[in-house]
């Protein structure tokens, strides 16, 4: 009869290890536990017989029983945007260098976010982080009754032991005001999206009492949708339908901001930077192409990133502290979009 470790296409299992190595399964155990104590001859045996059957330990199965799977589940929205591609590239970089394991979870505005929450709890993970643009609250209440450490990142601070981890968004606001206001701009406009987003809104918020600030007239708002190529393309249709006169806009995002430019130089005769100064934020890198050339508020990924999982990693070592709040900060990127210098009469 043929033996069961021989029988192809059965998974092996630490059992068939340990009868090749002629050990116990608690010494198999053992040798994959990182810190366990085994006798070096007794390792060497189990390495070799796992080499030779091609055994692999089930991390997930291993996790669930031992009620740490060391699953991280990251929900994100907009991953069409590289900004939050690379933020989120950074987060499961970062993760895996801690020995967590990322695991991504979609999202939409509206969307039921029921299963992902089921997903979540019953992959029993280690914690989560989310980069959505609108957090359910479902998501945070859920991670909080069933003890699982929750980071948000550029959203809204919630109660209890959730942390957060935002831009400076004050410092954002006022970078644009004063990059448009230095090119001579006086009569300004802002183009955005009509989604709700916690971190835009406060940014355009500070951007307008920063332009009263210096004396400049923000005169309008122009909304796309959403806040991507398609809402920029939007948002300069409505500007220019409007008939408005400015000469400077700030673009609330540097993925909207490419729409926003293209769609301008497509339908009108208006000049980048010459008659229309343009500063955005994010620093993605289609920002620094040549044909775009955008003057933007740099936010840096990998700060986000590693705050965010120092925040993950206290809140899983030590959950009885309390959670930490960072603020990151950000900085201005000078390119041609508002390189012309304008003159007004004093």
């Amino acid at each position: 009869m043929q033996d069961d470790e021989e029988r192809p296409g059965r998974p092996v299992t630490s059992t068939d290890v340990a009868r090749r190595a002629g050990v116990s399964r608690s010494a198999v155990s053992r040798t994959f536990t990182a810190g366990a104590s085994v006798a070096p001859e007794t390792r060497e045996r189990v390495m070799k017989a796992a080499r030779d059957l091609g055994y692999r330990v089930n991390m997930l199965a291993r996790g669930l029983t031992q009620k740490r799977t060391h699953l991280v589940g990251l929900v994100v929205s907009d991953i069409d945007n590289s900004f939050r591609s690379r933020l989120v590239d950074k987060l499961s970089r970062g993760l895996v260098a801690l020995d967590y394991h990322p695991f991504i979870l979609p999202t939409d505005p509206g969307q039921n976010v029921s299963h992902l929450i089921d997903m979540m709890l019953h992959y029993n993970v280690s914690g989560a982080i989310v980069t959505s643009d609108t957090p359910p609250v479902e998501i945070a209440e859920e991670c909080a009754a069933f003890g699982v450490p929750l980071v948000l990142v550029n959203k809204p601070r919630m109660s209890g032991n959730v942390a957060s981890i935002i831009v400076d968004c004050e410092k954002t606001g006022r970078l644009a005001a004063e990059a448009l206001h230095e090119t001579g701009c006086r009569r300004v406009a802002i183009a955005g999206q009509r989604r709700p987003s916690h971190t835009i809104s406060l940014r355009k918020e500070a951007f307008r009492r920063h332009c009263t600030r210096l004396g400049m007239e923000c005169v309008a708002a122009f909304s796309g949708a959403i806040q991507n190529y398609a809402g920029g393309v939007e948002a300069a249709a409505a500007f220019i339908d409007s008939g408005e006169t400015v000469d400077g806009v700030f673009c609330v995002n540097d993925y909207l901001a490419l729409g926003f430019l293209d769609e301008i130089r497509r339908a009108t005769s208006i000049a980048i930077p010459e008659a229309l100064s343009v500063v955005a934020c994010d620093d993605i890198d289609e920002a620094a192409w040549l044909s775009y050339d955008l003057t933007t508020i740099r936010q840096d990924t990998g700060l986000l990133a590693d705050a965010a999982l120092s925040a993950l990693i206290a809140r899983i070592d030590t959950p009885s502290e309390p959670p930490l709040h960072a603020e990151i900060d950000v900085t201005l990127v000078r390119r041609g979009s508002t390189a012309f210098i304008r003159s007004h009469p004093s």
